[in-house]
């Protein structure tokens, strides 16, 4: 595994698992505090990879500082011969970030959820535009007051 052996190795990991640098070359910035090039830091981490250790690498959007200040849960009673139709149009908002089929359904009859996070602008008008393409009207709102702690697990 290259230069990363044993304490080295949950240093590496220790680094990886919390906030990278917002740079273009991020890793450059984990293989100096490591005392090693960016290199050996990239291959140790396809090692990882490789033996399961790491299984993805992902961003956490703080959308409220991103601009994204209205967000909201709409959960769906969907017939279910047009549960695919209606999560196609669903998806094809650009403030839909997430789209899923529930099973069983949400009080025996929610069954597509989706969030939409969008900026200013009234949610309900965007909602009942969503509505309206997709021809649905059963429907709740779950809107978000609140954003809570956003961080990933931290094992070492």
């Amino acid at each position: 595994m290259n230069r990363f052996e044993d304490d080295s190795r949950h240093d590496l990991l220790r680094q990886l698992q919390g906030d990278l640098p917002v740079e273009k070359r991020p890793f450059r910035a984990v293989a100096s505090r490591a005392g090693v090039n960016e290199e050996a830091v990239l291959d140790a981490i396809g090692t990882l990879a490789q033996q399961g250790v790491i299984r993805k690498f992902g961003a956490i959007l703080r959308h409220q500082r991103a601009g994204i200040t209205r967000n909201a849960m709409v959960i769906w009673a969907v017939p279910p011969d047009r549960t695919e139709e209606a999560g196609n149009i669903f998806a094809s908002f650009p403030e839909i970030t997430h789209c899923y089929e529930r099973r069983p359904p949400f009080e025996g009859r929610y069954n597509l959820f989706t969030m939409i996070h969008a900026g200013k602008g009234p949610l309900e008008e965007l909602i009942a535009k969503i509505s309206g393409k997709a021809v649905i009207g059963d429907y709740q709102v779950l809107e978000s007051l609140e954003e809570f702690k956003k961080s990933s697990m931290e094992y070492f």
